[in-house]
């Protein structure tokens, strides 16, 4: 039988600027996509929607925002 983590996507290193500071998050590529999508959808650049998520986030890491933010996102989506 196959375990829950068998079937888990790989996290993913990637670098990104914020405030002009090279920086890394990883996450999953479905999140990564969902970011990217979402940037597209306000017309923004990727760059541009990770600064505004950074900044709103409360200590919560990086990584662990853009997550809640593709989530929270979809959630809405979903209720219109």
């Amino acid at each position: 039988m196959a375990s829950p983590n068998d079937s888990a996507t790989p996290v993913r290193k990637r670098s990104v600027m914020i405030d002009g500071h090279k920086t890394s998050v990883s996450l999953e590529d479905e999140f990564w996509d969902s970011i990217k999508e979402i940037a597209a959808e306000r017309e923004q650049r990727l760059t541009e929607l990770i600064n505004v998520i950074a900044e709103g986030r409360d200590r919560a890491n990086l990584s662990s925002a853009l997550r809640i933010f593709a989530l929270n996102h979809y959630k809405q989506t979903r209720r219109r």
